[in-house]
């Protein structure tokens, strides 16, 4: 990877952030004629734990710009959703929407590799750094100035544009404020075997202390349990037969009887998102415009959707209006519903389903009955799964 003095002074387009959303973009511009910088802070491709749920949509994309490691992904064919405690459910299907699937489980380091190597191996004019953390942003009327702080050194570099994919500390410098709800849950990770094999189905269980997402991995299944915090049960911190029989407790045996558990991590939630996908000289992607709960898998989607439009956006303005006002609305009114839809749906389950009344669960249940039995109703919810709100 280059040094900061090796780069130039000035890009049409700077990334903030080299991970799985703001490599794409990169990606999704190569060869466009722009020269494009990207500064990603780690040295390495994160090697997060979590898996992440890529949906059909995503997939494809990802496999268009080669980063999808398919030998290490695994197919959603079919995905079961239920309430603890009551009767009716809904089941999507791939057939739904004739899809091969509706979607795929991936390891995010996987992706992130993937990304990185995908990165360093872009000919000019694209420059890809690691270990740069971008200390200052300052947009003026004609481009952006931002400083770059490097083990090697620190520099100056300005742009037409400048897409922050992560580093949402920097929204405050470019005049774009973010709001953030504290859901007061912890996300508790880890992966289980049972005793049949997954065959492709995903499960979401609205459990009566939290949702559990039991997404198909190998040969087993990644678990993403929502807990309070604190968690009166500790599960954390539960001897591996107690948590196994707490998981199987809340969801039946629909997925065969859990036999091993591996090494379990936990990490806060919280809803945050920026007041606007763009400010002057300064557009916003992915974790910096948005982090949702992981209720309904739709954050990394989400994110991937604003890169590809800001791709197109991009790829349609010639490079001189790069950044300015009227290609910077253009971008964020085609985000905006999509945006507001997914955070606002993503929200509204953890709000409807976190209050423990017989006469709301009831409703819950009706909800879940007639979904599944009006197919158009419940193709339309498949597709914006799958797509996104367009």
């Amino acid at each position: 990877m280059a040094e900061p003095q090796a780069w130039p002074a000035h890009v049409d387009v700077l990334i903030v952030g080299g991970g799985p959303v703001g490599g794409a973009l990169a990606l999704a511009l190569e060869g466009c004629g722009l020269s494009v910088a990207v500064a990603e802070a780690r040295l390495q491709p994160g090697s997060d734990a979590r898996a992440l749920a890529v949906s059909h949509a995503s997939q494809t994309a990802l496999a268009d710009w080669q980063l999808w490691p398919a030998a290490q992904a695994t197919a959603i064919n079919t995905v079961h959703v239920s309430q603890q405690g009551c009767m009716g459910r809904v089941k999507l299907t791939a057939a739904d929407l004739d899809l091969p699937a509706l979607g795929y489980v991936l390891p995010y380091a996987a992706l992130a590799q993937r990304v990185h190597a995908r990165l360093a191996a872009l000919p000019r004019p694209t420059h890809y750094l690691t270990g740069a953390r971008v200390s200052a942003l300052q947009t003026l009327e004609g481009y952006a100035a931002v400083r770059i702080a490097h083990a090697a050194g620190e520099a100056l570099l300005t742009a037409r544009l400048v897409v922050l994919a992560e580093g949402g500390q920097l929204l405050q410098a470019a005049g774009l404020a973010q709001a953030e709800h504290d859901y007061a849950q912890q996300a508790l990770v880890a992966e289980v075997q049972a005793d049949r094999p997954p065959q492709g189905v995903a499960y979401e269980r609205f459990a009566n202390d939290g949702p559990i997402a039991l997404l198909p991995k190998g040969s087993g299944y990644a678990v993403v349990w929502t807990r309070p915090g604190p968690d009166p049960l500790a599960a954390a911190q539960m001897t591996d037969s107690d948590f196994l029989a707490a998981l199987q407790a809340r969801l039946g045996d629909r997925a065969g009887r859990f036999t091993a558990v591996g090494p379990r991590a936990s990490f806060p939630l919280r809803l945050k998102w920026a007041k606007g996908h763009h400010a002057r000289r300064v557009a916003v992607v992915g974790n910096a415009a948005q982090t949702l709960h992981p209720v309904a898998g739709q954050g990394f989607n989400l994110g991937l959707r604003d890169a590809l439009a800001l791709a197109r956006v991009i790829r349609a303005t010639p490079a001189e209006q790069l950044g300015e006002a009227a290609m910077l609305a253009r971008y964020a009114e085609l985000r905006k519903t999509d945006s507001l839809v997914t955070v606002g749906f993503t929200d509204s389950l953890i709000r409807l389903f976190g209050v423990d009344d017989p006469l709301l669960r009831t409703v819950r249940a009706t909800g879940f009955m007639a979904l599944d039995n009006l197919p158009p109703l419940r193709r339309d919810f498949a597709a914006r799964m799958v797509f996104g709100t367009r």
